[in-house]
């Protein structure tokens, strides 16, 4: 019984930790979607599109993985929400380097509704997520 109520004294942190990750992403998805020059919502939602929605997927799985790994290294609520702000930096980095970088066009090839732009963003977002994460453990 001791393991059990030993185990659920951590429940509040969780809750705490879950709550802020929630309201984190849906600040991620406000804010990239405002920063990116296309309007992923109105191209997913109206124009059903795949690639715009492939690209904003892969953003916010990408800062998901961050996130997870902000909050399995923080050693405060501050500290995560720190570390929460230079994942969602580092989504946005990510982003322009695929526009200006690897694939100049992508913001028209989004709008156009091209997978395979779409594939690329989110694949691209993805791995820099991971590589966050990664780069979080300190």
């Amino acid at each position: 019984m001791d393991a059990i109520t030993q185990s659920l004294l951590g429940l509040g942190n969780f809750a705490l930790y879950f709550a802020s990750s929630l309201f984190l992403l849906l600040i991620f998805k406000f804010l990239y979607t405002l920063i990116t020059p296309h309007d992923e919502w109105k191209l997913v939602k109206e124009d059903k599109s795949s690639a715009a929605a492939i690209g904003l997927i892969g953003a916010v799985i990408g800062f998901s993985i961050a996130l997870g790994g902000a909050a399995s290294n923080s050693v405060s609520l501050l500290d995560f929400w720190i570390w929460a702000a230079v994942a969602l930096i580092a989504q946005v980095i990510a982003f322009a380097i695929v526009r200006f970088v690897f694939v100049p066009k992508i913001v028209q090839r989004i709008n156009d509704d091209e997978v395979s732009a779409g594939i690329v963003l989110g694949g691209f977002s993805v791995a820099v997520g991971i590589l966050n994460a990664a780069c979080m453990t300190y």
